[in-house]
């Protein structure tokens, strides 16, 4: 088995400070994986395709399946640590608060492709909540999405750390002093 320990997840609810705390972890010198349902939703936009999260939402959550692992296959490939903007998992996440079933592959992946066991959740945080092109979500489902990762990530066997709500170079320091990067 490859170990997987160097791989970092970051997940949380819409909103909460994810990417920016990639793009910050990035800029300090931190390999990075940026987020695959950002990426997928601004390809189907600009092709008019219907695999979004308010669209056809089992074919948005395959095609994040397809992106999550090889994201993971390249971060373990580059042999640095690396930050993950999300992971598997959050896929199972994704459906489950969409109330759809998981199907048996989703979760066989969601157990098979791994991480370090510690993975950073960012918490609803409702004074920096904003939409955008790709974030159409309501605060309340923001919010929902947060509880769906944390007791999604549990069921996988991962530990949360939750991160505090502070500034991003604050944020940065937590985050490096966790990985001790």
């Amino acid at each position: 088995m490859i170990p997987t320990d160097r791989l970092h997840v970051v997940t949380g609810g819409p909103g909460s400070g994810k990417t920016t705390l990639i793009e910050a972890l990035a800029a300090a010198g931190i390999a990075t994986s940026p987020e695959v349902g950002r990426a997928v939703i601004k390809e189907q936009l600009a092709t008019g395709g219907t695999a979004l999260p308010w669209g056809d939402e089992l074919a948005f959550a395959e095609e994040m399946l397809v992106r999550d692992v090889a994201a993971q296959r390249a971060a373990l490939a580059s042999g640095r640590v690396t930050m993950m903007d999300r992971g598997v998992p959050d896929v199972v996440g994704f459906l489950r608060v969409s109330n759809l079933p998981v199907p048996p592959h989703i979760d066989a992946a969601a157990h098979e492709v791994r991480y370090n066991a510690r993975v950073f959740i960012a918490p609803f945080w409702a004074e920096i909540y904003a939409h955008d092109a790709e974030r159409k979500q309501s605060p309340e489902l923001a919010e929902a999405t947060q509880a769906a990762m944390v007791e999604t990530y549990r069921s996988y066997g991962y530990v949360l750390v939750e991160l505090p709500r502070v500034g991003v170079a604050e944020r940065v320091a937590f985050v490096r002093a966790a990985i001790g990067a």
